[in-house]
């Protein structure tokens, strides 16, 4: 039998991997709502953001490098994607969906093979910073502090996210594009950058996410498959295209995750794809509106 202080850490626990899920969404999430891409190569730049941190670290001595990492390695990822947009994705956005699919697909096994050449085939590991070593006591329960930095950031993500969608041109022009691209480019805005700067924040999200969970779990090969099975399925429950639905869906994953680890540890990747299917059931269409 598990008291409340198990039960407190170990939802903390589901909602602070819930934050990293929902920041990697939001980013596959905004460049669905947008491009009405499919991108499966979303995963990949999760993972190179990760493998970067791991170099950004070792080039720095001690916890600055972390924090040097967490700005740079998600820019290099958005420069990935912006090469990758202006060279091939661009061509590209008038074709059936599930061309797009395979492409992306395509991609995302060049990039698994290119971070393989780069980063080899061994474990890599990032450590915390040491302001965010150890454990702290919420509600009579340890809880590491790593977590909760992640449990605070994420909000700041979705705040962010909110504002330059909603407060700045380019997030207007963004969403005006999602719903008439064909209005948009007889105003005389260039439709094509408009694309590419969604794609790159987007990616950037992703490379985010990667540098975040760098010291949560074994940087390797791979580590993006996963990731971007339970990426799509978060968004397809929370509403294509629809953040706050990606933020729902992150936590109704990481958090039935994490409560499947404490309760039956044996079968607890299971959890999430039960909720996942019992959301469909009730709602085909997912729990938010859809953009599509």
């Amino acid at each position: 039998m598990f008291g409340p202080a198990e039960l407190i850490s170990q939802l903390l626990v589901g909602i602070s991997r819930s934050m990293i899920l929902f920041i990697v969404c939001a980013g596959l999430s905004f460049v669905l709502g947008v491009l009405r891409v499919p991108n499966i190569a979303h995963g990949s730049l999760y993972m190179i953001g990760a493998f970067t941190t791991f170099s950004i670290t070792k080039m720095f001595a001690g916890s600055a490098g972390f924090w040097i990492a967490l700005i740079v390695a998600p820019l290099l990822v958005a420069v990935v994607s912006l090469v990758a947009e202006r060279a091939l994705f661009c061509h590209l956005y008038e074709r059936e969906h599930l061309m797009l699919l395979l492409f992306t697909f395509a991609i995302s096994l060049i990039l698994g093979d290119l971070v393989k050449i780069v980063w080899g085939a061994e474990y890599k590991s990032v450590s915390a910073p040491a302001l965010l070593k150890g454990s702290i006591s919420l509600f009579g329960a340890s809880f590491p502090r790593y977590n909760l930095f992640l449990i605070l950031v994420g909000p700041l993500v979705a705040i962010a996210i909110w504002l330059f969608t909603n407060k700045t041109k380019i997030g207007k022009i963004s969403r005006a594009a999602a719903v008439d691209r064909e209005m948009v480019g007889v105003l005389g805005i260039n439709v094509s950058w408009v694309f590419a700067i969604a794609f790159v924040i987007g990616c950037y999200l992703a490379g985010v996410g990667g540098a975040l969970v760098a010291p949560t779990v074994s940087i390797t090969l791979g580590m993006d498959h996963t990731l971007i099975i339970e990426a799509f399925l978060i968004v397809i429950i929370g509403g294509l295209g629809n953040m706050w639905g990606a933020l729902v869906g992150s936590l109704i994953f990481g958090i039935t995750h994490s409560f499947g680890v404490l309760f039956w540890p044996q079968f607890a990747i299971v959890f999430p794809y039960i909720a996942v299917v019992i959301v469909l059931l009730l709602r085909p269409k997912g729990l938010l509106k859809s953009v599509w």
